[in-house]
């Protein structure tokens, strides 16, 4: 089973939010490649899936404003890793959509 497989199995509840964080270059423009412990991870990341909302008082659904492969602005700390045997070489995180600072464009 493939990594992108194994992430789209996952249905988030509520109103979370699954992140797949985004990977900073190893390789300069001009070609030098920098050591793991030089790159800083990025505060950024692509949605691969999203709950279908928080239930109001009066028992109504609202929505998230993001959709699956929208780029997103992450907060430095918080989330839950996500770690499955499929997909080691990848970072995916759940958020709530509140946590989500902003979404890119």
């Amino acid at each position: 089973m493939s990594a992108s497989a194994a992430a789209k199995r996952i249905i988030p509840l509520l109103d979370r939010v699954l992140i797949q964080r985004v990977k900073a270059e190893t390789k300069t423009a001009t070609g030098i490649l920098l050591p793991e412990k030089a790159v800083e991870k990025l505060n950024e990341g692509v949605v691969v899936a999203v709950g279908p909302g928080i239930v109001a008082k009066d028992g109504t659904t609202i929505p998230t404003g993001l959709s699956e492969g929208d780029r997103v602005l992450l907060p430095s700390y918080g989330g839950s890793p996500i770690k499955l045997d499929a997909i080691k070489d990848k970072e995916y995180l759940l958020f709530r959509a509140e946590e989500i600072l902003a979404k890119l464009q």
